[in-house]
């Protein structure tokens, strides 16, 4: 008998399975290099599996797992952080593009905006956008409520400038 042959990993497999979109969107929203946010990706499923047992309930099944992504997330980073070099790349900014109309690139302007943003802030707006209410931030986030309302008119106003800092800087290019 292997360790995946009990019925509680069953479930566990379902359930990680059913949202497994949101290992995806963290390991997005935190790694640009694609081979870290599959090593990432390797080891939130692995704290996912590791601390399963321990899930009582109490909170919607979803609501743990971004936990848990989370926290995998943001630990991976500071030991990124310390073991790889910026690369030159990311140091330089390319001239933006003009603006259309279409979604993907409103989309991708939003997430470039996103990534600027602070690791918890980056949190809290991705668990907004996945329509979690505030409750269920604060429950990832370990914030109170009051302070994930708060901190959420501070970043839509922080995305709002640089979105704006994105349509002048193409205008200025495209007058």
């Amino acid at each position: 008998m292997n360790d995946m042959d009990s019925p509680l990993d069953d479930i566990f497999l379902k359930q990680v399975n059913e949202n497994l979109g949101i290992a995806h969107k963290v390991c997005r929203l935190y790694f640009a290099d694609a081979m870290d946010r599959e090593d990432v990706l390797q080891e939130m499923m692995y704290q996912l599996y590791k601390s399963y047992r321990s899930f009582d309930g109490r909170s919607k099944f979803s609501t743990w797992m971004y936990r848990v992504c989370l926290n995998t997330a943001l630990t991976s980073r500071r030991r990124y952080k310390y073991r790889k070099a910026e690369s030159l790349e990311l140091e330089h900014h390319e001239i933006a593009e003009p603006a259309s109309d279409n979604p993907d690139e409103a989309a991708a302007s939003l997430w470039d905006a996103i990534a600027i943003l602070s690791p918890l802030n980056k949190a809290i707006i991705l668990l907004y956008l996945e329509n979690l209410s505030y409750d269920e931030i604060a429950n990832i986030t370990g914030l109170t409520k009051s302070n994930v309302s708060v901190r959420l008119v501070r970043i839509k106003k922080e995305l709002e400038l640089e979105l704006r800092k994105t349509i002048k800087s193409i205008e200025d290019v495209n007058p």
